[in-house]
């Protein structure tokens, strides 16, 4: 895999391929967007390094465009999930009571927009299937979008940065191979877990 998307790392067929995953990972959680976007930094790292001629020469700044891609399709899939979920609330609560992924989900971090929690959609995008429950539960509950937009925002950047940092830094200095891939996907697992726990908390708080 890394030798295919090394392939395309150089070519603006990276970034549609990025911004499809991430638009639908909101309406398909199982998708591995995350991992798509650490594995196409990690061989775009090793692609411009070899590029200069040696290792840890890439700049960061090569990655922007990966980052800016992943966050600008975060953002799209939350607003189109956002305002389906808007229109049609009772059928994308059937639909989110049909997938157990999404109602395990939902039975976490269902509860972060009723708490008023802006920073809550920024630690919910990196929880298992967090955004789909954040922005469909902002829709269902027709929060405005001024209120809802912002922080989708600040949360696909987040995701976005700290995901191409991933592939990046462990491209760099572990190395493009499959050692520095499966620890920044294992730095990406948990990060989900430890967000999920802090969602989690306030509620283990209440009760």
């Amino acid at each position: 895999m890394l030798e295919k998307l090394g392939a395309l790392a150089d070519t603006p067929w990276i970034y549609v391929i990025v911004s499809i995953s991430v638009l639908l990972d909101v309406f398909l959680p199982v998708l591995p967007s995350g991992v798509l976007v650490i594995t196409a930094a990690t061989a775009a790292a090793g692609t411009a390094a070899g590029a200069v001629g040696g290792h840890g020469h890439a700049g960061f700044s090569e990655m922007l465009p990966l980052v800016m891609c992943a966050a600008t399709a975060s953002v799209m899939g939350d607003m189109v999930a956002y305002r389906l979920a808007w229109r049609g609330g009772d059928r994308f609560d059937r639909a989110i009571a049909r997938s157990r992924r999404l109602t395990a989900a939902q039975a976490k971090l269902g509860t972060a927009l009723l708490r008023g929690g802006g920073p809550l959609v920024v630690v919910a995008r990196f929880a298992p299937a967090g955004r789909s429950v954040v922005s469909l539960g902002a829709g269902v509950m027709h929060r405005r979008a001024a209120e809802f937009l912002p922080w989708s925002a600040l949360a696909g950047l987040a995701w976005a940065a700290y995901s191409v940092s991933l592939g990046y830094f462990g491209g760099q200095w572990l190395g493009a191979g499959w050692i520095g891939t499966a620890v920044s996907f294992f730095a990406l697992f948990a990060a989900g877990a430890g967000a999920a726990y802090v969602v989690k908390r306030p509620r283990a708080r209440e009760a």
